[in-house]
């Protein structure tokens, strides 16, 4: 119970942001979703099988992470965000909630911690280089990313592999953020 509640905290801790980063494309005119219709906006976000055995979670609108489904496999998926202007749903095994933790609490991730994370739905639009950005503004680099995974909290020196332009082809791996300490790996899967 304790490493649920760690994740749903994790998971909370996304929510939040993702809801004030991007409240500008909520639209409050649209009910709310039904738990099957978000138990499968989450399930889009992974392969099938690893949908199947996924914790699905949501937060309500007090903030509170209610638990959909109790999952088997260690992986934990979201539905997309209503407030977000494009679909975001995602699915995370535990290195990567605790990457985001880091991430959004403005930490350093934990070293030898590599976690992988699927958004086979696409993700919202972000900014290429500034982890914070909320908004598209003059030099922060916005773009759109289609179908994708990703791989955090890999030693540095695997992202040099990759590309680390400001402006990067989306349609090939990247590197998302580089330089800081949240960059990770973005690879489309279409």
């Amino acid at each position: 119970m304790g490493k649920l509640n760690s994740m749903a905290s994790g998971m909370m801790i996304v929510s939040s942001l993702l809801l004030a980063m991007n409240a500008y494309g909520a639209d409050a005119t649209k009910a709310p979703p039904t738990d099957k219709q978000l138990i499968a906006s989450a399930m889009s976000a992974a392969p099938a099988k690893v949908a199947k055995g996924a914790t699905i979670v949501v937060m309500e609108a007090d903030g509170k992470m209610r638990t959909l489904r109790q999952g088997t496999n260690g992986f934990t998926c979201m539905p997309d965000n209503p407030a977000t202007p494009g679909p975001d749903p995602m699915c995370m095994d535990k290195n990567s909630m605790e990457w985001v933790h880091a991430w959004v609490a403005h930490k350093p991730p934990a070293a030898g911690k590599v976690g992988f994370m699927y958004m086979l739905a696409g993700g919202t639009d972000a900014s290429n280089t500034d982890p914070y950005a909320t908004k598209p503004e003059p030099n922060n680099n916005w773009i759109k990313t289609g179908p994708h995974i990703m791989i955090v909290g890999a030693d540095a020196s695997f992202y040099d592999s990759y590309p680390k332009n400001a402006k990067p082809d989306t349609s090939m791996p990247y590197v998302m953020w580089p330089g800081t300490p949240y960059q990770h790996l973005m690879a489309p899967v279409k």
